[in-house]
């Protein structure tokens, strides 16, 4: 689907191939040679780019007010016949809302759970959806899109009459604005293992998700959620499960305020909760990446490492910093003996816990910059100066 009028298209991310050539042809025959501006496997997302102008986007709804049995039209090429430019269509209704995508399990993540929509987004429709149709616009009556449909409709040798279809709502827009940026897209993150309740608690009348793990270091520990709490809601929202928590707070963006509902031994509890950065597990395409400072990229540390590996990132040392990322040779950061996987901890005497507060603490500085450093093994810190321009 065209998504800005000078050539950039929205797709399914997962239809990318490896090393692969796309083209794209408009309803006019017209054959252009694309390449990836964004993509985002968190959302299933991605955005193409091709040298053209004055194309006409396609018009977004929104699919929170979808309803049951409302009809719906899904355009797309099955089959890969619409070589022409001409899309197929087929209709149906919507069937039911805020579906899960089964799991997938790999060595690289053995919940299976990689993208959003495991955790319960998706539109079911029975509109038809044959082989190859995905990546393409699930529309209401009135032309507007209200879903992305994706390969969960049909697999090869083996059709089925419900499909599926990721939502148009304010995270997918979200997420296609970043991608037709180019930019990175960021997902919030707590720093929990929550689990459901055990079916005993649930038929007592508890409701929500308890909280079996919290990692140190996180957002969650330092703004006082413990092992055992149970949460029953987030922004307000209630919370039935472990997967509508991890899902209401991966909706939200990096440095995003979250008030969750708590319950602890009885008693009611509200927590405002600032969220870090959540690890990404898949490829991202990112075409225009974060500004570096005198040569070298920040990010943070929960975004780069695993922070449920070996016991999590505890310890005093993490508590707080930024991960070096990138630092381009001969550069100042270079010289100064800066190297990826270094955490910074503090700007001169300023401590900088986000990307965000390390750009605003070097701003304007056209001398020497002392940075503070922090081993990720609890060792003694150490510093280093950054010469000037």
């Amino acid at each position: 689907m065209v998504v800005d009028r000078q050539g950039l298209i929205l797709t399914a991310y997962h239809v990318l191939g490896e090393e692969s050539d796309y083209y794209v042809t408009t309803h006019d025959r017209k054959v252009f040679l694309a390449k990836i501006k964004g993509a985002d496997p968190r959302s299933d997302l991605a955005v193409l780019a091709i040298q053209a102008a004055d194309l006409e986007p396609i018009p977004f709804g929104e699919a929170s007010t979808l309803k049951r049995g409302q009809f719906v039209i899904a355009l797309g090429n099955p089959y890969a016949i619409a070589r022409d430019g001409q899309v197929s269509a087929s209709w149906g209704i919507v069937a039911n809302l805020a579906r899960k995508a089964p799991p997938v399990p790999d060595e690289s993540q053995p919940t299976g759970k990689s993208t959003l929509h495991h955790f319960g987004t998706l539109i079911q429709t029975d509109a038809k959806l044959n082989l190859g149709t995905s990546g393409g616009p699930l529309l209401n009556l009135k032309g507007e899109m209200v879903g992305l449909t994706t390969a969960l409709a049909a697999t090869a040798g083996y059709e089925q009459s419900a499909g599926y279809a990721l939502p148009v709502d304010e995270t997918f827009r979200r997420v296609v604005e970043a991608l037709k940026l180019g930019r990175e897209v960021e997902y919030g993150f707590l720093g929990i293992a929550p689990v459901n309740l055990r079916p005993e608690a649930v038929l007592s009348g508890l409701e929500g998700t308890l909280i079996e793990r919290v990692v140190p270091g996180m957002p969650a520990e330092r703004f006082g959620l413990r092992s055992g709490d149970i949460v029953t809601t987030v922004n307000g929202k209630p919370i039935h499960d472990a997967d509508a928590l991890v899902l209401e707070v991966g909706r939200l963006p990096v440095d995003s305020l979250v008030r969750l509902g708590v319950l602890r031994d009885d008693q009611r509890l509200e927590l405002d909760i600032g969220l870090t950065k959540l690890k990404i597990r898949g490829k991202k395409i990112v075409t225009a990446p974060a500004p570096a400072w005198r040569g070298m990229r920040v990010d943070y540390p929960s975004a780069v490492l695993d922070p449920f590996a070996g016991g999590g990132l505890g310890g005093p040392a993490f508590d707080g910093g930024v991960l070096v990322t990138d630092v381009e040779e001969e550069t100042q950061a270079w010289e100064a003996g800066l190297r990826p996987g270094m955490l910074v901890s503090h700007v001169g005497q300023v401590a900088v816990r986000s990307p965000k507060q390390f750009f605003e603490a070097v701003s304007g500085t056209a001398g020497a910059v002392q940075l503070r450093l922090a081993d990720l093994e609890g060792q003694a810190p150490s510093e280093a100066v950054v010469p000037g321009s």
